[in-house]
């Protein structure tokens, strides 16, 4: 007769491990979001308060902690495009993602990072965009059928003109975070047919000083570490 076999739960981590990995998540979240994705694991463990072993004990390397930090992120994007597909008006179901993606990205580097430029071969980030490719790809095609967008725009062109009032949105941060608000506007106005109300401008130009400060801010020792 054989003896029973028991099946072991998993173990749970010691109170001071998940304290360390909370501490370790919540240091890349915020490194993430000033940053963006070039930061290393040792920057992690300054921020966190511990030894780099320990962050490599929880995580194997930066994309799993990528990973981590962003599935929530991502997991929100992709129920906020496919609600806006699901909006009656398909210029507003367009401009509510446009805004929602603008709006996220300019205040988190990184997460602007993950959707537009890094393609991690994981499975819980295909799963994700495979939500939120369709989804656009409906917005984009409900709008032009309407009549409302013009008919040569590709749900593509989207993500660029994200990808470009992000780019905006970071250069004058240091001065005026806000400002991606008015190249979103410009970039709409860009792109509705005839048909839809020109977006008036919700926030005014850069001056000169303002875009010099920019620049400066940019180049600065002191700016956001890339490494």
């Amino acid at each position: 007769m054989k003896p029973a076999t028991t099946l072991r739960s998993p173990r749970r981590l010691r109170a001071d491990a998940a304290r360390n990995q909370l501490r370790i998540v919540e240091a890349a979240r915020e490194l993430f979001a000033d940053r963006g994705l070039e930061i290393t694991l040792d920057d992690v463990a300054e921020r966190a308060g511990v030894g780099v072993g320990t962050v490599y004990r929880r995580f194997a390397n930066k994309t799993e902690l990528i990973s981590e930090v962003f599935e929530h992120h991502l997991d929100e994007f992709a129920g906020a495009a496919e609600a806006s597909k699901r909006e009656p008006d398909p210029w507003l179901g367009l401009v509510q993602f446009v805004e929602y993606a603008c709006r996220h990205l300019a205040a988190n580097r990184g997460f602007s990072n993950v959707i537009l430029e890094l393609d991690l071969d994981t499975e819980r980030f295909h799963r994700l965009r495979d939500r939120i490719k369709p989804a656009v790809a409906a917005i984009v095609t409900r709008a032009r059928d309407a009549g409302v967008l013009q008919p040569d725009i590709e749900p593509s062109d989207l993500f660029a003109m994200i990808h470009m009032v992000d780019g905006l949105a970071e250069f004058a941060k240091p001065i005026n975070p806000e400002i991606w608000r008015r190249y979103m506007a410009i970039a709409l106005n860009g792109i509705r047919t005839d048909t839809v109300p020109r977006r008036e401008l919700p926030v005014r130009a850069l001056t000169d000083d303002e875009v010099d400060q920019a620049k400066h801010a940019k180049h600065s020792p002191c700016a956001g570490r890339r490494r």
